[in-house]
């Protein structure tokens, strides 16, 4: 099993998976825009991490920066786990 997962997703879409996660005692990291700075699902989210600013082809389409700020708060490997 894992221990946290990583959300590239906005709205009620990050909300469900939040709360899904919680029941299953799973972190949550969740990537954003400047744009959604203040958005209500990154306050439930465990971990946060701004990944462009606010048209979604500076941020949210931007593979290389989801999988760097996956790489960052260990969502990519999983805990305990390294690339090594």
């Amino acid at each position: 099993m894992f221990g946290k997962i990583l959300i590239a997703n906005r709205g009620e879409i990050a909300l469900r998976i939040i709360r899904a996660a919680r029941s299953l005692d799973i972190a949550t990291v969740c990537v954003f825009s400047e744009a959604d700075a203040n958005a209500p699902w990154l306050e439930l989210a465990d971990e946060t991490v701004c990944i462009g600013k606010g048209p979604s082809a500076d941020s949210y389409l931007r593979i290389d920066r989801i999988i760097s700020a996956a790489e960052m708060t260990d969502a990519f490997w999983g805990t305990g786990q390294s690339a090594t």
